[in-house]
């Protein structure tokens, strides 16, 4: 499945922004995605995931961002979004959003645990 995020931008602390997320290639409702942030030097964080369908669709979120950001998806438009509100200056990064091959009774939060990556997009958040 190829991924192409989009959706980044500047805006101000406590702003909002959604991301989107278009697949293509393969249904996307058939993986469980999700989206990753890194900032320049550091690691990709988790940020947010979605189960692939028939596994309940359940969703978890990192602790920084829980209550803040939404992760949905459309599986008629093969499309993911993250919907983020309350935007803190440490939210800057580039966003990428993510797919995996393989299947986990839980929450899979680890880089290395998802297979298809889009090529990101920046957000930037201005205190």
């Amino acid at each position: 499945v190829q991924l192409q995020a989009s959706g980044g931008g500047s805006v101000q602390a406590g702003g909002s922004l959604r991301l989107s997320c278009a697949a293509s290639g393969r249904t996307l409702s058939r993986y469980t995605s999700a989206w990753f942030r890194q900032t320049p030097g550091k690691e990709r964080e988790f940020v947010a995931t979605i189960r692939r369908s028939g596994s309940g669709s359940g969703t978890w979120y990192a602790d920084s961002v829980k209550g803040r950001f939404t992760i949905s998806r459309d599986s008629a438009k093969n499309m993911m979004y993250l919907q983020m509100n309350s935007l803190k200056f440490e939210g800057t990064a580039v966003y990428y959003c993510t797919a995996a091959e393989r299947h986990m009774v839980g929450f899979m939060t680890r880089a290395d645990d998802y297979t298809y990556w889009g090529q990101g997009t920046q957000v930037t958040v201005s205190s």
